[in-house]
């Protein structure tokens, strides 16, 4: 997806200036002179300033950073006040995005190209968007006309509070804008402010699961009435969840009474978790509901709640239990089990299908997700991977050409 939109800062070089510095946008958020605005716009920066407007004119400030967040792209800055000025500064009204819906007018303010206070119209044109830009995707998306600069800008509704941080476009190869740009909703930011005020980084929960999509197949095979849930493709050794009981083909449904509709839920409603928190954690497993008790941990920069995502040919694959063995009527457990094919990718165009199971790769075999995941490391651009596969009952061998 990095190939699919542009960050704003830095992505075109013909934009930046000589001396190596950077610009982007952000907005004052009380009077003491905090700022919101987007990580990647002060990421490495040895020195920020800030420009605000005063009556038609522009001051410049140096500022401070509080903290920052790569995780979901926030930073808090605070401006250095000059010696014997305490005025109170002027500050924008954090809204709510919660019930933000389809259609309402937006206004995006920022400084596109180096063009300060530039305002533009649109309106909200869909909510919940994920680009791949990690596992707390959800943006929301906008019309509004926002360009390079415009990141950490706000996005503003018609009463004038804040309901989101402008962060990313999709810009074909123009470099500008195309209708299409993306906000981050300005209640993950409000979620993560108290920890960035205080400790300069952000506290999160950790589960130690791997999780993936349920597809309409998967939910047949494991007897689930409708694909909603998160499930359960691995579980991390001696992590909360092991402790707690969760296992492998489990489908998560409710985390402390928030209800997990799909896959992308679970790893914003645990991370929002404190840590040590007991919380109930409710499984559907072989068809039956049960409630397990959970201690979470705390998230450390090397773990995640992992979302299975496909690899360069397409494919999203997991290991075969014993239970989806069963229902799928395989022979073995031995394999890995395509759950998922992505469409115009060079597997799906080779012929591999959703529900194959992958038993050697370039006569290697495959046993399980580990040996897949080690031969997949060693596959080069422009060279060709021969599968054997099992489909049915029959045996295929499918070449397919790494692009």
């Amino acid at each position: 997806f990095r190939d699919f939109y542009d960050r704003f800062f830095g992505e075109n070089p013909n934009q930046r200036p000589k001396r190596g510095s950077g610009m982007g946008s952000g907005f004052v958020i009380d009077k003491e002179g905090h700022i919101l605005t987007n990580y990647h716009v002060i990421e490495g920066a040895g020195e920020i300033v800030v420009i605000l407007d005063d009556k038609g004119s522009e001051k410049e400030y140096s500022a401070t950073l509080v903290g920052s967040d790569p995780k979901t792209d926030i930073a808090l800055i605070k401006i250095n006040r000059e010696s014997g000025d305490n005025k109170d500064f002027p500050f924008l009204r954090l809204g709510s995005s919660e019930n933000l819906e389809v259609g309402e007018w937006v206004v995006a303010i920022g400084n596109p190209f180096g063009l300060s206070h530039t305002v533009t119209v649109g309106v909200v044109s869909a909510l919940g968007r994920s680009i791949g830009a990690g596992p707390y995707d959800e943006f929301i998306q906008t019309d509004a006309s926002i360009n390079p600069g415009n990141s950490g800008g706000p996005l503003i509704n018609i009463e004038g509070a804040v309901i989101g941080i402008n962060t990313a476009i999709i810009s074909g190869n123009t470099g500008g804008n195309v209708g299409i740009g993306f906000a981050i909703p300005i209640d993950i930011a409000k979620g993560i402010l108290k920890d960035l005020r205080e400790r300069g980084t952000v506290t999160r929960g950790w589960l130690g699961v791997m999780i993936q999509k349920i597809t309409p197949d998967l939910a047949k095979s494991f007897g689930l009435s409708q694909s909603e849930g998160a499930l359960v493709g691995d579980v991390i050794p001696d992590g909360p969840a092991a402790k707690g009981g969760v296992k492998r083909g489990d489908v998560i449904v409710m985390f402390d009474g928030q209800q997990v509709k799909d896959m992308e839920d679970l790893p914003k409603i645990v991370a929002a978790t404190r840590p040590n928190s007991v919380v109930d954690v409710e499984v559907i497993r072989d068809g039956s509901r049960m409630t397990l008790s959970v201690s979470i941990e705390l998230l450390e920069d090397s773990q995640e709640t992992v979302v299975a995502k496909a690899d360069p040919l397409g494919l999203q694959v997991q290991d075969i239990t014993e239970e989806l063995a069963q229902s799928l009527k395989l022979e073995s457990v031995e394999g890995v089990l395509v759950s998922d094919v992505t469409a115009g990718n060079a597997a799906a165009e080779a012929g591999i299908r959703r529900g194959d199971v992958i038993s050697e790769m370039n006569r290697s075999i495959v046993k399980d997700m580990r040996d897949y995941q080690n031969l997949m490391a060693s596959v080069q651009k422009g060279s060709s991977v021969l599968f054997l596969v099992k489909r049915g009952g029959s045996t295929i061998y499918i070449a397919v050409k790494v692009e």
